[in-house]
């Protein structure tokens, strides 16, 4: 199979119907990495139940300040124990910071926690635990397939938007209504 090389790094990818894995249905991921080696990315509609930022720095005995409510994210299916906070540019622990396209960064150290939690992390943030991730030309052979459409990724959107209208809202702005949608490929 030819793969495409476009590198979708900072993209949104949205989960076609019809996905056919339950953990990705109606999952908006964004790609913090993609290349020849494969992809990687966080789902940033999936909040982890019962599971709130107070909780996961009290665990990690991190000291929290005001209003430390916010969700943790169910990432994806793999090393759903490891943590990941996709943030915005304001913030950078140097190399320890994945630079992810123009607008966003995501770091995976307790430093960022520790920086949340004292009120001096980024301005946007989401918290993920677990991650999604495809081998070589995995990701490529999906999108083909029609598991998944691509869209750029807002900022409003990953961060502000309500979780349970982010796909909705992911789709709408590729200009057409979900319902539209159909989980099967044709050819002409």
């Amino acid at each position: 199979m030819d793969t495409d090389t476009t590198d979708l790094t900072g993209k949104l990818l949205v989960a076609m119907p019809g996905m056919g894995d339950p953990r990705f249905e109606k999952s908006v991921i964004l790609l913090c990495a993609h290349g020849e080696d494969g992809a990687m990315g966080l789902i940033i509609n999936k909040p982890a139940p019962d599971l709130a930022l107070g909780d996961l720095l009290e665990q990690l005995s991190i000291p929290a300040g005001e209003d430390m409510s916010g969700p943790i994210h169910f990432g994806g299916p793999v090393e759903n124990a490891r943590g990941f906070v996709l943030h915005s540019r304001d913030y950078s622990l140097d190399e320890m910071t994945l630079e992810v396209g123009e607008t966003f960064g995501m770091t995976a150290t307790l430093d960022i926690l520790r920086h949340i939690a004292s009120g001096e992390g980024p301005v946007h943030s989401l918290i993920a635990l677990g991650y999604a991730g495809w081998g070589p030309g995995q990701l490529e052979e999906e999108i083909v397939e029609n598991g998944w459409l691509v869209t750029d990724a807002i900022s409003d959107l990953v961060f502000d938007a309500d979780d349970t209208g982010k796909w909705i809202a992911a789709i709408a702005s590729l200009g057409f209504d979900p319902i539209l949608l159909s989980g099967t490929a044709g050819s002409a």
